[in-house]
């Protein structure tokens, strides 16, 4: 037997309460749909304006129930990237090497980055502020490029944010 969710889904219109949103279609609705569409909506949110959406879901489901799976799923690849983080701490770095990939990725152009923040990651890295990322490791060198991109603004910072890890780790997995 199946019961209906009542999920409420933001709209630009306070006068369109009870219509089902174009954006979902058919008699079933995945959970995941649903907050896929909810997060893409908030961008124009109307204080009390809702649209009301109805989604066949078994009767047995449960919203905590799902959400531990979920988080679990999220967690199980957390450890690989524990230990990425252990071995970029204990992977010291000469200066030349650092600043040889500090060129590369700004001068050379093998990270999307804006070049202004070359001199700001050289900056991080060879005078950091905190303690944590004083020794020269790739550790500290990816918290440099990291701290430098949080002066960009956030759809700008995105890219080469999503890029570094793998910028890194192509570069220092062949010999300098």
């Amino acid at each position: 037997m199946r019961s209906d969710l009542r999920v409420f889904l933001p709209t630009s219109d306070p006068f369109e309460r009870g219509r089902r949103s174009p954006e979902i279609s058919g008699p079933e609705v995945t959970f995941g749909e649903l907050l896929s569409h909810q997060t893409t909506q908030f961008g124009n949110i109307v204080t009390g304006a809702f649209t009301p959406v109805l989604a066949k879901l078994s009767k047995s489901f449960s919203l905590i129930d799902d959400s531990a799976v979920g988080v679990d799923r999220m967690q199980r690849n957390f450890e690989p990237m524990r230990k990425q983080v252990e071995v970029w701490q204990k992977s010291e770095l000469t200066d030349v090497t650092a600043k040889v990939v500090i060129y590369e990725a700004f001068v050379e152009g093998r990270l999307e980055a804006p070049k202004d923040l070359a001199r700001t990651v050289h900056a991080l890295y060879f005078e950091p502020e905190y303690e944590d990322v004083r020794p020269r490791t790739i550790w500290s060198l990816s918290n440099a490029f990291t701290s430098a991109f949080k002066e960009l603004d956030p759809v700008p910072q995105f890219k080469p944010t999503a890029k570094l890890g793998e910028f890194l780790e192509a570069r220092f997995s062949r010999p300098f």
